[in-house]
């Protein structure tokens, strides 16, 4: 039977977020075009599509059928999971490109869709916001089941392409990243705002001597203290001084004798200045004081 090029075959009825993701992820990757999704359970019609996702019962990433619902698939993967490795093995997408997916939003996806991520009151997941595009009521017909995944699916895409955009933007500023680490000071100096922190200790940071972050926020300067490592990122390896907690504007300049001073937050985390100069001056009264900046 001749395959329709660009093809996707998914299950109709009620969608879940690893189907809607795998969906999108092969539109990312360039592989289907979104008006070539379908949505049956007719094996015939199924036969007919170049990729099916999460319905058919085979998984064989050769003949592009990514479904872990029969008895013979004992992995962790859901149909999304599958179709991120695909897309990585084929080289649509770099290895390092995949891996960020993965440790983004993926692996939750899978956990999610097999039972191994249980709910947390209050705590509102992706695959929970997937499945809120379902259609409300439960006897909603075909239309309306097809109408709300396509909605679900542009939401999808749109994430996976936002969530690519900021990880390729982060990458672009790796080599200014890496020269302020290379100076090997106690703090690091960047001239423009920029996402330093996974960077940082993607290069080795943990291991790193730098206490503090200086850049441009906004109109002002911030002053930030480092965290010790990425798994403890609320932490901070030398606190702010603990008489700046929560000060603001002219409460903060009486305290800490610089003129531009703005804000210090009460966690003891970041500050503001008015200038390079005045976030430089509080950096280094804090290195000459560090009994000031002890952990509460």
């Amino acid at each position: 039977m001749q395959k329709i090029p660009r093809s996707c075959g998914t299950h109709d009825g009620t969608f879940h977020a690893d189907e809607v993701t795998a969906c999108a992820l092969l539109v990312l990757c360039g592989l289907i075009d979104k008006e070539k999704i379908i949505r049956t359970r007719d094996p015939q019609k199924l036969a007919q599509c170049e990729y099916v996702c999460d319905v058919g019962g085979v998984f064989d990433p050769e003949r592009k059928l990514f479904d872990h619902h029969q008895a013979e698939y004992q992995g962790t993967l859901s149909s999304a999971g599958m179709v991120l490795n695909y897309v990585r093995q084929t080289g649509r997408l770099g290895a390092q490109e995949a891996d960020f997916l993965n440790q983004s939003l993926i692996i939750g996806v899978d956990a999610h869709d097999n039972g191994r991520e249980l709910h947390s009151k209050g705590v509102c997941i992706y695959s929970h916001i997937i499945s809120n595009f379902t259609p409300i009521r439960t006897d909603a017909g075909t239309q309306a089941q097809d109408e709300a995944f396509f909605q679900a699916f542009d939401f999808a895409l749109k994430h996976l392409q936002r969530l690519m955009e900021r990880y390729r933007y982060v990458q672009s500023c790796r080599e200014i990243v890496a020269q302020a680490m290379a100076k090997k000071t106690d703090y690091l100096l960047f001239d423009q705002s920029l996402p330093w922190m996974d960077l940082f200790f993607e290069m080795g940071g943990s291991a790193h001597p730098a206490k503090f972050v200086i850049m441009p926020f906004e109109q002002h300067w911030k002053l930030r203290g480092i965290p010790p490592s990425p798994e403890e990122k609320m932490k901070v390896r030398q606190p702010l001084p603990q008489e700046w907690a929560g000060l603001l504007d002219k409460n903060l300049k009486q305290v800490s004798g610089i003129e531009g001073a703005v804000f210090c937050h009460k966690g003891r985390f970041i500050s503001v200045w008015e200038t390079k100069e005045d976030a430089m001056r509080a950096l280094e009264y804090i290195l000459r004081h560090p009994s000031s900046g002890e952990q509460p």
